[in-house]
């Protein structure tokens, strides 16, 4: 340590070669914008979770419908084509077979197409758009004409029949049931709650 004239100790100087030390991180400028506040996402009522578990039931009632009739469709094509000759008596073989592969595969396209645009909308729902609700009014009745339509042609006869019709009632009463459900008023606060805020 290198002493001063008066007796006086001086700070330490680096021996030659040594390596400086690197000067400080610049001070991070001031910020006048406040931090993003923290989206609170509000739990899902039961209300909403039994609706969508009703709508998912009701899917799978529809699909099973749909399903049986594909796989027996040669003995449903028959039985339409029975049909089709006995309203149309003297009708070309031709034009038969294609009248009743129309209705058949209609049939089964309407049910089809009912059940996509209600899941559609029921994720909408989740999604938390309270309008959707009064679009899967519309859509229920939409089902409601569409399975009437398709009782005409795709009921088979004896315990199939049965079965179709019953599968048949428990979609509609699981899709009533669990529209009902989504206009409690639970289901209404956590809807409204994305209009107000999170």
């Amino acid at each position: 340590m290198a002493q001063h004239p008066d007796g006086e100790s001086q700070h330490p100087v680096a021996p030659a070669g040594a390596a400086t030390p690197p000067p400080p991180p610049p001070r991070p400028g001031l910020s006048y914008a406040s931090p993003a506040p923290i989206v609170v996402i509000p739990p899902t009522p039961r209300s909403v979770r039994l609706a969508r578990t009703l709508w998912l039931l009701s899917f799978v009632a529809g699909l099973a419908v749909i399903i049986g009739s594909f796989l027996a469709r040669t003995s449903n094509l028959e039985r339409l084509r029975t049909v089709v000759e006995e309203m149309a008596p003297g009708g070309d073989a031709n034009a038969v077979t294609t009248s009743a592969a129309i209705v058949f595969w209609g049939s089964l396209s309407g049910s089809l197409l009912v059940i996509l645009l209600q899941a559609a909308m029921l994720a909408v729902v989740s999604a938390r758009h309270g309008w959707s609700r009064w679009l899967m009014i519309l859509l229920l009745g939409g089902q409601m004409l569409v399975t009437v339509l398709a009782s005409a042609f795709l009921v088979p006869e004896g315990d199939a029949g049965r079965n179709v019709l019953l599968l048949w009632g428990a979609q509609l009463l699981l899709a009533f049931v669990g529209l009902v459900v989504l206009f409690m008023p639970s289901a209404g606060r956590w809807l409204k709650a994305k209009r107000n805020g999170p």
